[in-house]
């Protein structure tokens, strides 16, 4: 039931992002934007681990999940060491997907050659 959980709450992310990019004049960026700070808010409520728990790994890939991660390595560094743990929490959750991300893309444009 987990994986019919998770395929829903993506595919309802999904439906979500197409509908705004349908109909409005937002970007792809734009609607990306969105969706962290959504994950962001709904995390600072502890909304977000509560659709952990219901969906599993299925919120755990959107992009709400980044704001989520942003947010609860922020949250939990500044119970812990005050206002400078704000900023030092929120790359600890996230500092692995940003560094794979770098790379990534530094190999594809060594590699890849592009068009125009």
């Amino acid at each position: 039931m987990i994986f019919f959980n998770s395929f829903l709450f993506c595919g309802f992310l999904c439906l979500l992002a197409q509908i705004i990019l349908d109909n409005s004049k937002l970007t792809p960026g734009h609607i990306t934007s969105i969706f962290v700070v959504i994950g962001a808010f709904l995390d600072t409520f502890s909304i977000y681990d509560k659709i952990i728990e219901i969906v599993g790994g299925g919120a755990l890939i959107p992009i709400t999940s980044f704001g989520h991660s942003l947010i609860h390595g922020a949250l939990s560094r500044a119970n812990a060491m005050g206002f400078m743990g704000i900023l030092m929490g929120m790359f600890d959750l996230t500092a692995t997907g940003i560094t794979a991300a770098i790379i990534f893309s530094f190999v594809f444009a060594l590699v890849f050659k592009p068009k125009n």
